[in-house]
């Protein structure tokens, strides 16, 4: 066992606390939930940010319960947004909700005495009449105090409607069900949800007579305070459909230098001495991002396994000059497609190729035009100073056949000098 707090403040992670909070935590095992709402059918890493609030709680000796918002999910959070989001139906909702629940479920352990749970709202929401809830729950909190809460508050302006409203008091009553009925005493979320996790605690203090807590998580930003985890494609998800583990791995493998020692403490569970020796290192030689690498390695696991991670670092290691004709035919068309999203591409007929193969020249110059060399000449030339390579083997002679099979049946991957690539189609 650890101290949760402690880990969480020489993480970086700690942002909020209700006074109390360390002393109830040292009394003894607690239980603590994290809410998630369904609005897409997997989660992106600003999620992940606040799951790992789960995982240490866990590995703190805590029993943590990740709640997925099949209920709330239908009215929309209105913290950190500057307009309502449109409202998905209940297909969408439920193919939502069991993607969330599978994703949370692989970074928690459901055995021992701190055996997490999931649990789904709309279990104890969907046969909740509405006059029973106004009624029974919401004379407990004013319209006054809800209103007080950023999340209100800021958007009274731009308009606030009474579905978004009505979410404040929604999410303090899954505090109340999990207070009564699984004996949680601790919320956590992102620092965006205090308004929300505080309004829990001031229900459970009127409607059952108890105290419960509140912990919240700094939201993670960029150095320029930008909101982190967005790409030019949108946001990087957890799912491989959505963002593929090569496109994941890149993403940490990338991220700035003084970025990288913050994420490496929120994003996984090294030990401070691990953390603190992989940056020593990378003080030493920055250009070789070691840190970056130790980062991307270890989320990349996490998140899609290592058979995956396996594939994604020697898929970069084709840009690095690594991209021999067995490396190359070992990726699968998504992940070469990824590898090659930036460079030039051509589609040459299949008919055409088939007829020209026998002479390289003809297939680079005449069918590829001048995407890679002006004319016959220059591509002679650059062939006979090894320059050209054709999926991984060197071309040496301008007259002589392309002897190898096409990758996935259909590219060929031209690649001039030592960086410069191609992607040619033959279709």
């Amino acid at each position: 066992m650890t101290n949760f707090i402690e880990e969480l403040r020489w993480r970086g992670m700690l942002s909020d606390m209700m006074p109390g909070t360390d002393e109830k935590l040292a009394s003894g095992m607690q239980v603590a939930y994290v809410g998630f709402d369904p609005t897409s059918h997997s989660l992106h890493i600003g999620n992940l940010a606040t799951l790992m609030l789960l995982v240490h709680f866990q590995r703190a000796g805590h029993k943590p319960i990740a709640l997925v918002g099949g209920a709330t999910g239908m009215v929309g959070d209105p913290s950190g947004k500057s307009a309502e989001r449109n409202l998905l139906d209940e297909d969408t909702l439920r193919k939502n909700q069991e993607g969330v629940r599978k994703q949370v479920a692989q970074y928690l352990s459901f055995e021992g005495a701190n055996a997490a749970e999931v649990v789904n709202n709309y279990d104890w929401f969907g046969g909740m009449g509405f006059l029973s809830f106004i009624r029974d729950v919401g004379k407990h909190l004013t319209v006054n105090y809800m209103m007080a809460k950023d999340s209100v508050k800021n958007r009274l302006e731009t308009g606030l409607s009474f579905t978004e409203f009505s979410y404040q008091l929604l999410q303090a009553y899954d505090f109340y069900h999990l207070y009564k009925t699984k004996g949680a005493s601790l919320q956590m979320g992102g620092s965006d949800q205090w308004g929300n996790i505080t309004s829990g605690t001031e229900l459970i203090r009127r409607m059952a007579n108890g105290e419960a807590y509140a912990i919240t998580t700094p939201l993670i930003t960029k150095a320029d305070g930008t909101k982190f985890g967005k790409s030019e494609n949108g946001n990087i998800w957890l799912d491989p459909t959505m963002t593929s583990p090569y496109q994941f791995y890149q993403f940490w493998l990338n991220v700035a230098d003084e970025e990288a020692p913050r994420l490496i403490r929120v994003f996984t569970v090294l030990d401070k001495e691990t953390i603190e020796g992989i940056e020593a290192k990378h003080l030493e030689a920055p250009h070789l991002r070691i840190l970056q690498k130790a980062l991307a390695e270890d989320v990349t696991r996490s998140v899609h396994g290592q058979a995956e991670l396996d594939k994604a670092v020697e898929a970069t290691n084709i840009l690095f000059g690594q991209a021999s004709l067995e490396v190359l035919s070992s990726l699968d068309e998504a992940t070469l497609l990824d590898v090659f999203s930036g460079v030039e591409k051509r589609t040459i007929a299949a008919a055409d190729y088939q007829a020209n193969k026998h002479n390289v020249t003809e297939v680079i110059a005449v069918l590829c035009g001048t995407m890679i060399y002006p004319s016959k000449g220059e591509t002679r030339k650059s062939i006979l100073a090894g320059a050209l390579s054709i999926n991984g083997i060197k071309v040496t002679d301008p007259a002589g056949p392309i002897d190898t099979p096409l990758l996935q049946g259909k590219y060929l991957l031209c690649r001039m000098g030592k960086k410069k690539y191609y992607l040619v189609t033959v279709a």
